[in-house]
């Protein structure tokens, strides 16, 4: 079976690497381009790419992946499959069609839930209790394809989505292999989805993790813990962004203005929502580390009655 991998991101490294250690001969990775990262813009690889390069495997890095140059390539090389895992573009319906036996597709949701760029974000975002993950045959629209197999999760209260992808990852992998399995035996069954129960988890952007202190502690709780550790959770605070890394949601009845900081302790800032108390315990300034709330206002004056996001 001659296959082709297509990622980009450490999402995807985990399946290559499994693939590699159990044997499947991958003849080409396909990658996003290097690009400039960091404060500095230096110029890195793919994760995927410096894992296919150590294992010898040939690495093709098209700038767009609908470049007419770049598919006759792909056709040159023959591949009975396609495997995609977060590689970073649409594939046009020519590279779809192109492998006999598909391309499959690792999807980090319980499809059709969660259809998009975003999954294991807005499943915490939205407060969610569980999520999995989704083999399925690609087709040309998002994430619509035929499920082949899904391994369902729970997610854990305080659980991050840094977190939450570290543990999704090694089980896309672990459920690719299965999938790959059951194509070579014939044993795995496609099962069209239901459209009409389908929801969405599309792109973050730095604006998702602003808090809107009218929501429920809870709800702004999930925020916090969905954009971790990107695009972070912010709010205002003296005309300054104050990133929100830690909090608790406190069991206790109140009432105020929501986004007024109630009470400012070593253990946290209590601050008003629109239904409840939420208690920041860790907090990043603008050109500052992150650090706690007790370190924090060892060295800065923080007032009761302030309204944060003003």
């Amino acid at each position: 079976m001659k296959m082709v991998f297509m990622g980009t991101p450490d999402f995807a490294l985990v399946s290559l690497d499994k693939l590699i250690k159990n044997g499947y001969i991958i003849n080409t990775v396909i990658t996003q381009p290097d690009r400039p990262k960091g404060r500095g813009k230096k110029v890195q690889q793919p994760p995927v790419k410096e894992l296919a390069l150590k294992a010898g495997i040939d690495v093709l890095q098209p700038e767009r992946v609908k470049d007419p140059e770049f598919i006759k390539a792909l056709k040159d090389l023959r591949p009975d499959i396609i495997i995609v895992v977060a590689y970073g573009q649409i594939l046009p319906e020519e590279i779809i069609k192109m492998p006999p036996l598909g391309c499959i597709n690792v999807h980090a949701s319980l499809l059709p839930k969660l259809r998009g760029a975003a999954p294991i974000n807005w499943c915490i975002i939205n407060g969610e209790s569980r999520t999995g993950i989704t083999t399925m045959y690609m087709d040309r629209g998002m994430d619509t394809g035929d499920i082949l197999l899904q391994r369902a999760t729970g997610i854990g209260d305080h659980e991050t989505a840094g977190q939450l992808h570290d543990r999704l990852s090694a089980l896309g992998a672990d459920l690719l292999t299965e999938t790959l399995k059951g194509i070579e035996k014939c044993s795995v069954a496609r099962k069209a989805q239901d459209h009409s129960v389908a929801t969405y988890a599309p792109q973050l952007n730095r604006e998702t993790g602003r808090v809107d202190w009218s929501k429920d502690a809870q709800s702004i709780y999930n925020l916090i813990r969905g954009t971790n550790p990107w695009p972070g959770c912010y709010t205002r605070y003296r005309q300054q962004r104050m990133k929100l890394w830690g909090a608790k949601v406190l069991d206790e009845d109140s009432s105020g203005t929501p986004g007024e900081i109630a009470k400012a302790t070593a253990g946290g800032l209590v601050v008003q929502t629109g239904r409840g108390r939420l208690l920041l315990t860790e907090v990043q300034m603008p050109s500052s580390r992150r650090m706690t709330v007790d370190e924090y206002i060892r060295g800065n004056l923080v007032k009761t009655g302030c309204v944060l996001g003003e």
